[in-house]
């Protein structure tokens, strides 16, 4: 109930504050956790980013002011975050189907978008197998690509780096290098720092100039297995933060969260999802 109650208060926040710039920062310590995780938390929840979601309460809220005959166009524009009438008119249409002008003139529907209300709900019922582990700090080497700020768009340009990566050899020559534990290829979420980034990576103690290296602080990690396709761990994940985490007394570290591949296959996959727990 408790996240609940955070995650609430986060949306009320965004309501107090729907005309000025947000900090998602700041959205996010209102519910408690970081960034990065608060987003990944509300993407899962909702279906839609946490952009989305302030664009759709603008929208929707720019269309009542109009529908009042409360103001000019470009004055309700500026109001709600968009630099011009040609933005907001382009964005305004794509969500109301019509363009705003149009309600000064006609009486015509609208889209409304109500703020969200988050509620503890009963799915699946189905086992999550997991274990809790404390990990002394560890070393890893491996490439590195900029994580987006919209996680929506992660999900389709980290697929392509793994791609890139099996097709000229990197995860070869990332394997050669592997040792000590964890064992198998890693995918590294860095989102505690100001660069965000990704690293497909290996757990080793040698020496590489090709690749970059990162050390994984020490830390208390749940750690949930599964197996099945590339697909199947993003559903997993899912499952993890919308299901798992709010209910079972943990919260986040502010530390990079890792999927361990034990077995390399895009349909029969064995992997392992490591978060940072407090």
């Amino acid at each position: 109930m408790e996240w609940m109650q955070r995650l609430n208060q986060s949306i009320e926040y965004i309501e107090q504050h729907i005309t000025e710039e947000l900090d998602y920062e700041k959205v996010a310590e209102v519910a408690g956790c970081p960034s990065y995780y608060f987003q990944q938390m509300f993407l899962y929840m909702t279906d839609m980013t946490l952009r989305e979601y302030i664009r759709r309460r603008r929208l929707s809220l720019a269309a009542v002011e109009l529908q009042r005959d409360t103001g000019r166009v470009i004055d309700i524009a500026v109001k709600y975050g968009y630099e011009s009438p040609t933005a907001f008119t382009r964005a305004f249409k794509s969500f109301h189907g019509i363009v705003p002008s149009v309600l000064k003139t006609e009486n015509v529907p609208l889209r409304a978008y109500p703020p969200l209300q988050f509620h503890v709900s009963v799915n699946g019922g189905l086992p999550l197998k997991f274990r809790v582990e404390e990990k002394t700090a560890f070393r890893i080497v491996g490439i590195s690509c900029p994580l987006d700020r919209d996680l929506s768009r992660n999900f389709e340009e980290i697929p392509s780096v793994w791609d890139n990566a099996l097709t000229d050899g990197t995860l070869d020559k990332l394997g050669s290098l592997m040792s000590g534990r964890p064992q198998g290829l890693l995918g590294v979420g860095v989102h505690h720092t100001e660069d965000w980034k990704y690293l497909i990576a290996v757990c080793s103690d040698k020496k590489s100039n090709e690749f970059e290296e990162y050390y994984i602080p020490a830390c208390k990690w749940a750690i949930f297995e599964g197996r099945g396709s590339n697909r199947s761990l993003q559903e997993l994940e899912k499952r993890v933060i919308t299901e798992w985490l709010p209910t079972s007394g943990y919260i986040y570290a502010n530390t990079p969260d890792i999927e361990v591949y034990i077995k390399v296959d895009p349909q029969d996959a064995i992997y392992e999802y490591w978060i940072p727990v407090l």
